[in-house]
C-alpha cells in the first residue's frame, strides 16, 4: 500500500496519501456547527455550563447549538469563536458541499473546437466540471489522428499535459526532445514549451490528452 510519503523511481517524493479517507462529513449545516462547537468544547475541557459562562448564553440555547437544533446567528457564531480561540470558519469543516462529477459513455465525448481542429486533429472533450475545490481546471480529452492530419502544428499554453496513447503510432516533440510513443506509453510535460505530433507513424492515432491549468478568477471573485 502506497506511503504517506512514498517515492517514485525518479526519486520525488509524493506528499499526498490517495488512499487516505477524510473525516466523515454531513450535509446539514446546523448539524456540522453543533458537532464543532460540541468537539471544540470538550478539547479545551469545558462543560456546557463553562461556555454558556464564557459566552453570555444559556445552557439551553447552547444545548440546542451543539444538537444542530438552531441555526446560530454570525454574532453568537463570533462569540463562540472567541471563547473557544477557534477560527470562525472552522465551525463549517464538516459541512458537505455538493461536489459535481461528469460521466461519458464510450463514443459520447462532445467533439470540440481547438486550435489543432484546424491541423486536422479531432478533439472529443470528455468531460468538464466549471468549479470546483481544488483550485485547478482540468481537460481531458480524446484525440484522434488520421492521414489528413497535419504534423507538430506547434501548440504552445500554460499548465501541465499528460499524454496517454491508445492506438497506433506518433512520434511526438516537447521542446527539443522527440518521443516515438506506442500503445500504452505515456508522456507528461510542462505545456509552456512547443509541443506536438512530429511524425505519424501508424494511423489512425488515438492518445488521450489531460490538460491542468490554474482556475481563472472573474472580477466578482
Amino acid at each position: 500500500m502506497a506511503g504517506r510519503n512514498e517515492k517514485t523511481e525518479a526519486g520525488a517524493t509524493l506528499s499526498q496519501d490517495p488512499h487516505a479517507v477524510r473525516e466523515p462529513r454531513v450535509n446539514n449545516l446546523e448539524m456540522a456547527i453543533g458537532h464543532e462547537v460540541r468537539t471544540y468544547r470538550k478539547q479545551l475541557g469545558l462543560t456546557v455550563s463553562d461556555l454558556a459562562a464564557s459566552t453570555g448564553m444559556s445552557v439551553g440555547m447552547l444545548s440546542k447549538i451543539e444538537n444542530g437544533n438552531i441555526s446560530p446567528s454570525l454574532t453568537t457564531l463570533q462569540s463562540l469563536s472567541k471563547a473557544l480561540s477557534v477560527p470562525l470558519t472552522s465551525f463549517f469543516r464538516r459541512f458537505e458541499e455538493p461536489r459535481s462529477a461528469t460521466f461519458v459513455k464510450s463514443g459520447q465525448g462532445v467533439n470540440i473546437e481547438r486550435r489543432g481542429t484546424r491541423a486536422g486533429h479531432q478533439y472529443s472533450l470528455l468531460g468538464h466540471i466549471e468549479n470546483n475545490t481544488s483550485g485547478v481546471t482540468v481537460e481531458p480529452y480524446l484525440i484522434t489522428l488520421t492521414a489528413e492530419s497535419d504534423v507538430f502544428p506547434t501548440f504552445q499554453h500554460e499548465g501541465m499535459e499528460f499524454l496517454y496513447m491508445l492506438e497506433g503510432e506518433v512520434v511526438y516533440r516537447h521542446a527539443e526532445s522527440l518521443y516515438r510513443m506506442q500503445q500504452g506509453d505515456s508522456l507528461f510535460f510542462d505545456a509552456d514549451a512547443p509541443h506536438g505530433p512530429e511524425e505519424l507513424v501508424q494511423l489512425p492515432a488515438k492518445y488521450l490528452s489531460i490538460i491542468s491549468y490554474p482556475q481563472r478568477r472573474t472580477s466578482s471573485d
